[in-house]
């Protein structure tokens, strides 16, 4: 049996029913004298459980489920290591019940259905209830799972299901909700510790044949991150290259050969995934630049798709940073090249660079809130026609319909800035970018005032902009080629930064308070600047 394994799973599709009266009629094969350190260690009572105090209170469901004083169906949801196949062996105990064991892994609607047929015989039979254990139920099906609710409504079966991931996405609501759902916490490190040395000590385990430095102990216990199971093959695997080098102390060298990697809590299709991301994000959003990389170095030891790594830095360069700092995008969209460019391992150099910049970057979310405002107005119907100055005229026929009439080229004006309007009639003076005071954006907040003054000709703080103004040195489009094409020369000595009376230049300092508005849902501290 391999330490991860809960049982051995005979023939026929995956069940197996208790034997009664054997050495095994727990539900479960007794485990032999050459079975795996974390098997003969199972605690064989619920008072030896250890690490999940807050479901052992007396009476609580944990303990009636273990006692069988109540028919509960229940859901057992933790990391591995934590101690569900432990729970699964103490209801099976229980010999007033018949336990039967099934693995999602290889069983399907047709086994779920022989069990419970065969429980609803002997029930209306007077025999024993049936409790109906199955490991890695998120697994099944939806229509699997559907096979579940009528018996576990009734009780023709009693649920004891386990799972590592988040039952809230990964279990059908009918089911969760016939289901008492009990969740198992990691184990802390004064719990696998206390296990680590009943192990070495008790009988079933090393009974006294070895001991472990306080050096070595620790980190078997630091290195297994709350895995008892990790913590118990790593102390056999110490213990077995000790006896054989005919030495009874397990040292930290000998530890460390055990134990050469820490276990990474990491599922890339379960919670973990979603949780380290979102801390990865955050952290780079909080400028935490020492924290970012903590989260990305564990996504990258745990395996995590380095395109979906890189594709998030992207999208943050842009939805956290942006026009802070308009170099992250290239950074990061360089960053995401590399991952196809150069591949693992050496693309965590770029991805390390990527995350720094992210993280110690000004930051700015305008360009976030900036496009959801305007996509709101969009989906409510607001807005109206593209102005007939704007519109295409390019095609035989539009003119006469009045395309282009009027349009004003912005590059005749000496600002680089004219009086027109752009927006359609419903949204004439409507703001949806609103830049903050962080890094670049400081600079863009301060002309950007002038800048819809003057194409609005609203008055300014030093004198009017009229609805003319500029228009003397713009053109029509009608004095352009029929193409669109430049037809008289400009001067090219223009400057955008020569001011017209009445107006400061586009790149005049104007000052104004700004800040950045906050997305939907999101909070934001916005004294003092990050940059």
């Amino acid at each position: 049996m391999e330490p991860d394994a809960l049982f051995s799973v005979g023939d026929g599709g995956g069940v197996r029913t208790a034997p009664q009266h054997t050495a095994g009629a727990d539900g479960f094969a007794a485990p032999g004298a050459d079975a795996p350190l974390p098997v003969r260690m199972r605690p064989r009572t619920i008072d030896e459980l250890v690490g999940q105090e807050h479901l052992l209170a007396p009476g609580a469901p944990l303990r009636q489920l273990v006692s069988g004083s109540t028919p509960l169906s229940v859901i057992l949801w933790g990391p591995p290591g934590s101690g569900k196949t432990t729970i699964a062996h103490l209801v099976a105990q229980a010999s007033d019940r018949k336990f039967v064991a099934m693995s999602a892994l290889n069983a399907g609607v047709k086994d779920v259905r022989a069990v419970i047929d065969t429980a609803r015989r002997q029930r209306r039979a007077g025999g024993p209830p049936t409790v109906l254990f199955i490991d890695e139920v998120h697994r099944f099906s939806k229509t699997q799972q559907d096979s579940l609710l009528a018996a576990v409504e009734d009780r023709t079966v009693t649920l004891l299901a386990a799972t590592t991931e988040n039952p809230y996405f990964s279990v059908i609501s009918p089911l969760l909700s016939r289901c008492v759902l009990l969740t198992l916490q990691p184990l802390d490190e004064a719990a696998v510790r206390s296990l680590v040395r009943r192990a070495v000590a008790d009988e079933r385990g090393l009974g006294g044949e070895v001991t472990l430095t306080q050096e070595a102990e620790d980190h078997v216990v630091r290195l297994a991150s709350g895995d008892v199971r990790k913590a118990l093959t790593a102390l056999e695997a110490a213990a077995g290259s000790a006896l054989a080098r005919g030495a009874t102390e397990i040292d930290l060298a000998t530890a460390e050969q055990a134990v050469d990697v820490a276990a990474v809590r990491y599922d890339r299709d379960g919670d973990e995934h979603y949780d380290v991301i979102s801390a990865f994000i955050k952290s780079m959003r909080g400028s935490d630049v020492d924290a970012s990389l903590h989260y990305l170095a564990r996504m990258l030891v745990a395996g995590e798709d380095a395109r979906f790594i890189a594709r998030r830095i992207v999208i943050f360069a842009s939805e956290d940073v942006g026009m802070a700092d308009p170099t992250a995008l290239t950074v990061a969209t360089a960053a995401a090249h590399a991952v196809e460019y150069v591949g693992l391992p050496e693309v965590q150099l770029n991805l390390a660079q990527a995350v720094i910049h992210m993280a110690t970057a000004p930051k700015s979310n305008s360009a976030t809130t900036a496009i959801g405002a305007a996509l709101a107005d969009v989906r409510a119907g607001k807005g109206g026609g593209v102005p007939r100055h704007l519109r295409d005229a390019h095609y035989q026929g539009a003119r006469g319909l009045g395309h282009g009439k009027g349009y004003q080229y912005p590059h005749d004006d000496p600002r680089g800035v004219l009086t027109q309007q752009y927006p359609p009639d419903g949204l004439v003076g409507v703001d949806y970018y609103e830049p903050g005071d962080h890094g670049d954006e400081r600079a863009v907040a301060m002309r950007l005032p002038t800048i819809r003054r003057i194409i609005r000709g609203e008055r300014g703080r030093r004198g009017a902009a009229g609805p003319d103004d500029g228009a003397a040195s713009a053109r029509s489009v009608d004095d352009r080629g029929a193409d669109g094409a430049e037809t008289v020369d400009r001067a090219d000595a223009r400057s955008a930064d020569t001011g017209v009376a009445g107006e400061p230049a586009v790149g005049d300092a104007v000052p104004a308070e700004r800040g950045g508005r906050r997305s939907p849902g999101a909070t934001r501290d916005d004294e003092g600047e990050v940059g």
